[in-house]
């Protein structure tokens, strides 16, 4: 039987994500857009059990013939990436049996570079636990549950030391909030979603930063809202564009990432906050700032001095603010936050209940533990520094390997945002990739509408030799593409996205 898809792709959508699939490098044509169609499944901008268009019409659409199309498709069935049924129509899957990332080493195999048998996942930006403060924590957290247990464990809006915790520390960031301003999420991207029932109707639009980070792109998508993307410029945000966009399309929502942009890694200015929050008063739009990077700074000068929260130049309940345990910490512990006014911090713990009622207690008490003054400086300057030696591996290693790619050295965040000067796809790079063993985000998978193709996002969340590793796999499926040999030599360091 066919799975209840999710969603049901058009043709001429997935024209514009497919882009320029049929360059003149890459082979028959029904080989060609198997491989788009299976770069779109992996890079997750098709979602597993969307129905496809039927060979006829996509066929008019690309402007192909209908023998092509049933072609890739065919090739598509026989990789397990489709499934049809006669009548039925075609649908996107995963295949079997493919080989899992090997980023979720062990503790006595951190380190290690894989073998030719395992891939590297390059697809996350995500870091291990830092030990031994999260057993400290988790052993902290099962002390403290008796205390607990005795309730019947359900708080939509997230436990009060908790909340008072998370409180707490955006008021040391200069931003004074009290608890009842606070909701505990399970992760920041629970906390999105929430958002995203409660404020966003159908069809309306969301303003995004463009490049802007994947996975709260495909919330958009879910929610039914239509994202209009704004395009980063290389030192910053386009002022003049976000106003523009805020007066002419009328966004309900705008979503940002202020601190440490996921991917580029840019930081907003406090001048920029003032005018971005001024702007979206002006147009009764409202900013949904993501700080789930915000303490990833590897500049220990500029820790002392980042600028203030978003929310804090806003005196009219124009911004909310998402925050996450996932990044500082770990992302096993799911716990993220939302920062609002009272009122709909009310209205989103009613609604929840009938999305996933509540968070983990024994996670939110580790959390403020985590958060405590005694912890937290200790576990921020531990993650800080590990995070720097592995950002300034990894550029050494695409300087040494990839010296035809330019890139804008960050200072925080998780990730390179990486441009190649080859005219390499990034979605044909990902597909080349991963038969070399690595995993990589493709720049359309952080875009809309199948823009960003000469870009991929490389995170240096993976240990030193791990990292090099991978970006020797990448060059050698650079130089598949290309049919070059790969070389090696100092790449550009430029501030460009």
């Amino acid at each position: 039987m066919p799975p209840s898809s999710r969603a049901a792709m058009g043709a001429a959508q997935l024209d514009r994500a497919l882009g320029d699939w049929q360059r003149a490098d890459a082979g028959p044509a029904y080989r060609a857009l198997a491989g788009g169609l299976r770069t779109l499944v992996l890079d997750g901008r098709v979602p597993v059990e969307t129905r496809l268009p039927a060979e006829r019409e996509l066929s008019t659409t690309l402007g192909v013939s209908r023998t092509t199309v049933a072609a890739a498709y065919e090739l598509l069935r026989t990789e397990g990436f489709l499934s049809s049924r006669r009548g039925a129509g075609s649908w996107t899957a995963l295949p079997a049996g493919r080989p899992m990332p090997a980023g979720g080493l062990s503790p006595h195999t951190a380190g290690v570079v894989p073998g030719p048998g395992e891939v590297i996942d390059l697809g996350v930006a995500a870091m291990s636990a830092p030990e031994p403060w999260l057993t400290d924590a988790m052993t902290a957290a099962v002390a403290e549950l008796p205390a607990w247990t005795r309730t019947h464990g359900d708080f939509p809006a997230g436990l009060t030391p908790v909340r008072q915790a998370v409180a707490d520390s955006y008021t040391a960031r200069g931003l004074p909030t009290g608890p009842e301003q606070i909701m505990i999420t399970t992760g920041a991207a629970g906390g999105l979603s929430l958002l995203l029932r409660q404020l966003l109707g159908p069809a309306e639009r969301v303003a995004v930063e463009s490049p802007s980070y994947a996975n709260a792109l495909q919330a958009m998508r879910f929610a039914g809202g239509r994202a209009v993307p704004v395009p980063l410029l290389r030192e910053g945000w386009d002022l003049d564009a976000w106003a523009r966009t805020l007066r002419d399309a009328a966004p309900r929502l705008a979503y940002l990432i202020p601190d440490f942009q996921n991917p580029t890694g840019l930081l907003m200015s406090e001048d920029e906050r003032r005018a971005l929050v001024a702007a979206a008063r002006s147009t009764g739009t409202l900013l949904v700032a993501d700080e789930t990077m915000v303490e990833m700074c590897l500049d220990p000068d500029l820790a002392t001095r980042m600028p203030r929260p978003l929310a804090a130049f806003d005196r009219g309940g124009s911004v909310v603010t998402l925050g996450s345990a996932g990044k500082t910490f770990w992302g096993g512990l799911r716990i993220g936050w939302i920062r609002a006014a009272p009122e709909l911090i009310r209205r989103l713990a009613t609604d929840r209940a009938s999305l996933d009622v509540s968070s983990p207690v024994v996670e939110q008490l580790a959390v403020r533990h985590l958060l405590s003054p005694e912890v937290l400086p200790e576990v921020l300057a531990h993650q800080r520094a590990r995070v720097r030696v592995q950002r300034d591996a990894l550029v050494e290693a695409v300087r040494e390997l990839l010296p035809g790619w330019t890139f804008r050295l960050p200072q925080g965040g998780l990730s390179l945002w990486v441009r190649n000067d080859a005219g390499l796809s990034g979605s044909a790079l990902a597909t080349t990739a991963e038969r070399h063993g690595v995993w990589i985000g493709s720049g359309p998978r952080f875009g809309v509408d199948g823009v960003l193709e000469r870009f991929v996002r490389l995170p240096f969340s993976q240990p030193p030799e791990v990292s090099r590793e991978a970006v020797r796999r990448l060059a050698t499926a650079a130089a598949a593409l290309t049919g070059a040999e790969p070389v090696t030599g100092p790449a550009a360091e430029v501030p460009l996205l």
